[in-house]
């Protein structure tokens, strides 16, 4: 029973041993591992698999272990940060497989690499012909980065030259029916505001599983009863509308009076406003 009890002690304080080591490692070693980091892992793993369980071996040579492999890569880490050429060794560089739109027959040699290989990894960047990539690099971590032709790359608002609005995060100021105040001030919002709006959509509190504020002012809600729709933001769209309304009427009276000077006013006006309206479109479109 009492070896049973130290597997136990060995156990948690294991666990809270690695989980300070990777903390000291960085996030680096959990996302995109290098050869070097990879190998460390295993290694850390396999020592502390060894000093839980072997009762028979000495805890403290299996911590110092763990603690020497853990300061080895945060120090190959740091020097890779202060010199290039140390970086290289130790994370390797890109290599460049597609170029021009043809495949580098050795390049993908030297990576050991197979066509098939790479159709996979194309495929999973949606892209399903090699003729449409202009250009390709496998990344260190085993990622392909990929350039398109310019005739295969999707249209951008920038390439039809229109003009759109910025965004920032949406605050996420419900969650589990609860209200999150830090979030709810930062968007510039009130509980009250929250109350009317909830009101509005025919939600109440404790039925909202996600509520989120939009760059724009605007809330959304995903509730726990997903069979109860929730109606969309109309703001927006209903000032573009009447913004719209306006500056037909503005027209309709242009065309309706005989007085010159006041047709003029009329024309002029509809004019500037829909100046605005072209400007605020991008914004207002929802």
């Amino acid at each position: 029973m009492n070896g049973y009890i130290e597997i136990l002690l060995r156990s948690v304080s294991f666990i809270l041993f690695l989980f300070l080591i990777t903390k000291l490692v960085g996030k680096k070693q959990i996302s995109q591992l290098t050869f070097f980091e990879y190998v460390s892992g295993i290694t850390i793993g396999s020592i502390a698999g060894e000093v839980v369980t072997g009762l028979e071996k000495n805890y403290l040579q299996g911590t110092l272990a763990v603690l020497i492999f853990g300061l080895v890569t945060f120090l190959s880490d740091y020097f890779s940060l202060k010199s290039k050429k140390f970086r290289d060794i130790m994370e390797d560089s890109g290599t460049v497989i597609i170029k021009d739109g043809k495949l580098l027959e050795e390049n993908l040699k030297k990576e050991k690499y197979t066509i098939d290989n790479v159709l996979s990894l194309l495929r999973e960047k949606n892209v399903f012909k090699l003729a449409d990539v202009e250009f390709a690099v496998l990344e260190p971590q085993g990622k392909l980065s990929v350039l398109l032709k310019k005739e295969n790359r999707p249209l951008t608002p920038k390439d039809l030259q229109m003009k759109m609005p910025s965004e920032k995060e949406p605050y996420t100021i419900i969650m589990d029916g609860k209200i999150l105040d830090d979030a709810l001030r930062w968007s510039g919002k009130s509980r009250g505001w929250l109350y009317t709006e909830l009101e509005k959509m025919n939600a109440t509190l404790d039925n909202v599983f996600l509520g989120q504020v939009d760059s724009y002012g605007e809330l959304t809600l995903d509730l726990y009863d997903d069979k109860i729709q929730v109606p969309q933001p109309q703001q927006r769209p209903l000032l573009l509308a009447s913004l719209k309304k306006t500056q037909a009427d503005l027209e309709i009276f242009s065309l309706s009076t005989e007085c010159e000077k006041t047709k003029a006013m009329y024309k002029k006006n509809a004019e500037v406003l829909q100046e605005q309206i072209d400007k605020l479109t991008p914004y207002l479109n929802g």
